[in-house]
């Protein structure tokens, strides 16, 4: 070891840190209400910043056929699919299929959504920073027709 090293045990850190070590289990998970999503959804945060920084995290969860709302980040989102199959699309373009390991950039003020399959869960993280403490405008749902368009 080097000189001046000090390895804390799990769960402390060192007196002088700034560092904050968010535990798993310590956050509650919430689940989506009708006015921003259709179908079961379950959201468990990562890191939700203080100012000056603008950074917003978390995992989502969608159940088959689950999907959110048409909405805008003003400045932009980041989607990493962790497991399962899902959907995205933005406004006036085709439905895009996703699977575990992709990644999805949505530009700032991009109006789109993303979700589940039609008969497949999927989780997603999903980044994004706010503007005066709001990271997205949502709008209207998402029809049956746009989710599943070969219906």
């Amino acid at each position: 070891m080097s000189a001046g090293l000090q390895i804390n045990p799990p769960h402390q850190l060192a007196s002088n840190s700034t560092m904050e070590i968010m535990r798993n289990g310590s956050r509650p998970s919430s689940y989506g209400t009708e006015e921003n999503f259709t179908g079961r959804v379950r959201r468990d945060p990562i890191h939700t910043s203080e100012l000056p920084s603008r950074l917003m995290s978390g995992y989502v969860t969608f159940e088959p056929g689950a999907r959110t709302r048409w909405h805008q980040h003003p400045y932009g989102q980041l989607l990493i699919i962790t497991s399962g199959h899902g959907r995205v699309a933005s406004w006036n373009d085709s439905v895009q299929e996703v699977s575990a390991g992709d990644v999805v950039w949505i530009k700032a003020g991009e109006k789109h959504w993303h979700g589940a399959g039609a008969h497949t869960a999927m989780t997603h993280i999903a980044v994004t920073e706010a503007e005066n403490g709001k990271a997205v405008d949502w709008l209207e749902p998402v029809a049956d027709a746009q989710f599943n368009p070969d219906l």
